[in-house]
């Protein structure tokens, strides 16, 4: 059968699927439409609006002035304070909106197919990374039929509405194809062009997100696309989403049939759904009718349909699938390159946790084994002067790590802080790095009554990776319920995740979990996995002596020290103050990246509560708003005795990064500045 014979059959399977969903949604649109009528713009639910009015403000989005000049004349309650943000971002668009809707169209392209000797249009794509394009499944079937097919970038007109010449590529769907029929999307490798270069180094790329917060009920959306084949058109936010469904959006929006494969945007240009299909007015035996009220026949081509909505597939429905899926590691690695909010890991990653080993298997290793572990470094004899020393204390997920190598890490970083400061380098080989990372690891095994089971992609990654032990489990899942609270996750609601790798029903523990990976830009199991280290750590003392001892074994046993901590490395390093030699004095404390803010977490340190050791002379906390595992801070506010603060801004896919928050001059500055002695 040919390709655009087979992309008809499918197309009209999908056309029909939508109009049984948009029938079955009747109720929710008219419910929709009162409440609009009734004069509530946005008639969604309140974790639905906090959501999206928290990735607004996260991201500027919305200017901040206009943001406080609209919530400020009169008290507000939370529902009304999120409808006025959302109503800035609608009705008030930045200069930056046309350029980036300019910068987004360019990622869509034209997809036609040879056949019989012609050149036929069958929909769109759009660049989704570097080198993969999505569009729908009844357009692209099979790999088969994306092998017949080409796509045309800059198939549109110039500023002076004269056509412009467009570039063609070629499909390598032998490299990489994915396809699902009932979510109608297909993902394909596109080859490079003449220049060599990926696609998207070209055109760009639309970061796919599978974190909430991208669009509520009653916001327009805009979409972009090749109606009917023609050259590229953009219909803009004279639309409105209607309904949302678990895996389908339905809205208001002028496409066409050609249309298909289109990205939906929201006024963010952030890709919220795959255009598939429009919505037909049918008859009560469910026939699609015409214009003019008769039912339809294939003869009578789609512009005689009477087409009453649109329909689109979620971006995070697509994502949650993809997480679901047995891939090769090169598959994997394709996919890890849309990006660190689409939720796909690469290969090393994609499985969630580590099975730790049985106890049992732990106690058996062998003396060789023992022998070659990793150990702690210490720095070379004079460094700093010979009175003085500096101390790097990682976090966890360190285990089976070459230190040498972290060590130069982390120094590459602080050296690029110190140079943008106007210091001196430091030599990683003055530097003292105690390593726990294998030690903790097996006590972490011992401390497990089982062996935890290797989870999939799909599985809930806070129950999966939350301790066995019954008291860990509960720090564990204090730790999680307090971040949430203090990140405004609304009460007693449904849950506004995207629910990517997550059960069809999410328990409370996950829905916190989810929220904090939405609201930061870390995945939600690296969050769940430092939680459940520090839970751990917290709750039994084997583990917690386990790891101070290993670190003092690398510590120096005299002159004064700068210490530099992240992650649960900030609350080893507290513990550690307890039990320095006496000839140490600690004349800097550098935490990054801490959750020493959180009550669950400093009401079980060492030192009995927020309470600054007296040994610490002088401590700088360094955390970046957006990072899921310093929640807790500022600590100024629950820490006393002249600590400082210091907020920075990591790359939002490096936001919990020890290398990013150390290349910062002002971090870098408050170490260097104790080293000369």
């Amino acid at each position: 059968m040919a390709a655009t014979e087979r992309s008809r059959e499918e197309r009209e399977r999908q056309v029909a699927a939508a109009a049984v969903r948009y029938g079955e949604t009747g109720d929710a649109r008219r419910a929709v439409e009162r409440s609009q009528d009734a004069g509530v713009t946005f008639p969604d639910s309140e974790e639905a609006l906090a959501a999206r009015a928290a990735r607004l403000l996260d991201r500027h989005a919305v200017p901040a002035a206009m943001v406080v000049e609209a919530v400020r004349a009169e008290p507000l309650a939370a529902t009304a304070a999120y409808e006025r943000i959302l109503g800035v971002s609608r009705d008030l668009q930045a200069w930056s909106f046309l350029p980036r809707g300019a910068r987004a169209a360019r990622t869509v392209a034209r997809i036609s197919v040879r056949e019989n000797g012609r050149e036929l249009p069958l929909g769109t794509g759009f660049l989704v990374s570097p080198s993969l394009l999505m569009t729908n499944h009844h357009v692209l079937t099979d790999a088969e039929a994306a092998r017949q097919c080409f796509v045309e970038f800059d198939a549109q007109v110039t500023v002076d509405n004269t056509p412009q010449s467009p570039t063609r590529l070629e499909l390598a769907p032998d490299g990489f194809f994915l396809a699902d029929q009932r979510l109608d999307f297909a993902l394909v490798l596109l080859a490079p062009g003449p220049d060599l270069r990926p696609p998207g180094d070209t055109f760009g790329w639309n970061r796919l997100s599978a974190q909430m917060g991208k669009l509520v009920i009653g916001e327009p959306v805009n979409v972009i696309g090749h109606p009917m084949g023609r050259l590229k058109e953009i219909a803009v936010r004279d639309n409105m989403l209607q309904v949302r469904l678990d895996d389908f959006l339905q809205y208001l929006t002028d496409t066409e049939p050609g249309n298909s494969g289109s990205p939906v945007f929201n006024d963010q240009w952030e890709v919220v759904a795959l255009h598939h299909s429009g919505v037909p007015r049918t008859d009560e035996q469910g026939r699609v009718l015409r214009r003019d009220g008769q039912v339809w026949q294939p003869g009578d081509g789609d512009d005689a349909i009477d087409w009453v909505s649109n329909e689109g597939v979620r971006i995070s429905s697509i994502l949650k699938h993809l997480t679901a899926l047995p891939l090769t590691s090169g598959q994997l690695a394709l996919l890890a390159e849309m990006g660190p909010e689409s939720g796909v890991r690469p290969a090393e990653a994609a499985v969630g946790p580590v099975a730790a080993p049985a106890p049992a298997a732990a106690a058996s290793r062998s003396a060789v084994e023992k022998v070659t572990a990793h150990v702690g470094l210490r720095a070379r004899d004079g460094a700093f002067g010979g009175g003085r020393h500096l101390v790097f204390l990682h976090g966890r997920s360190q285990e089976h790590l070459v230190p040498e190598n972290l060590r130069r890490d982390w120094t590459a970083g602080l050296n690029q802080g110190l140079v943008r400061a106007g210091l001196p380098p430091v030599d990683p080989a003055d530097v003292w790095f105690p390593y726990y990372g294998d030690r903790l690891v097996d006590a972490l095994a011992a401390h497990e009554a089982v062996p935890h089971i290797t989870a999939s992609p799909a599985a809930g990654a806070a129950e999966a990776v939350a301790p066995a032990s019954p008291t860990a489990r509960a720090v564990y899942e204090e730790i999680i319920g307090e971040a949430a609270a203090k990140w405004d996750m609304p009460h007693e609601s449904q849950p506004a995740t995207e629910r990517i790798g997550l059960d069809d029903m999410v328990g409370a523990l996950q829905k916190r979990l989810s929220w904090l990976a939405a609201r930061s830009d870390l995945d939600a199991w690296a969050i769940a996995l430092v939680v459940r280290d520090v839970a751990a750590y917290l709750d039994d003392r084997r583990i917690r002596d386990e790891v101070l001892d290993c670190v003092l074994e690398t510590m120096p046993d005299e002159g004064e020290v700068v210490l530099v901590s992240h992650s649960l490395g900030t609350v080893v390093g507290m513990d550690l103050a307890t039990r320095l030699s006496p000839g140490v004095d600690l004349v800097h404390l550098t935490t990054a990246g801490s959750p020493l803010g959180l009550d669950s977490v400093y009401n079980r340190l060492l030192v009995g509560g927020p309470k600054r050791p007296n040994i610490v002379a002088d401590w700088l906390n360094v955390w970046c708003p957006n990072d899921a595992v310093a929640i807790g801070c500022p600590l100024g506010d629950d820490w006393a005795d002249g600590l400082s603060d210091l907020a920075v801004v990591n790359a939002r896919d490096r936001a919990h990064k020890i290398v990013e928050y150390l290349a910062h001059a002002e971090v870098a500055r408050s170490i260097g500045s104790h080293l000369g002695g």
